[in-house]
């Protein structure tokens, strides 16, 4: 009645394994192409918040250009111009300007 069923007993195990192949496949595509590109990219982005020093030309998330006046774990003073200081998490700086 149902030529595409399985009958009982014959080819369990090659079923389990049809079963649990594609999955590891799907894991191993997205660890590849996922998980671990954001991985790496979230490490330089430590490093580089880690290596921060006064002086250091940054960019915040929202597009503000600064230098850094004052340096704690968590927090930075950003000099936007002569007179204004502004205070930030550490976690809202972009990237770092480079010099050249």
């Amino acid at each position: 009645m149902f030529p595409l069923a399985a009958t009982p007993g014959a080819g369990g195990t090659g079923s389990l394994i049809s079963f649990i192949v594609p999955l590891v496949i799907m894991f191993a595509v997205f660890y590849f192409l996922l998980i671990r590109p954001q991985k790496k990219k979230q490490t330089t982005r430590n490093n580089m918040l880690n290596a921060l020093q006064k002086g250091d030309k940054i960019i915040t998330i929202g597009g503000l250009h600064g230098t850094i006046m004052e340096l704690t774990d968590d927090i930075v003073v950003l000099r936007v111009n002569d007179v204004t200081k502004l205070t930030f998490d550490r976690s809202a700086i972009s990237h770092k300007v480079s010099e050249s």
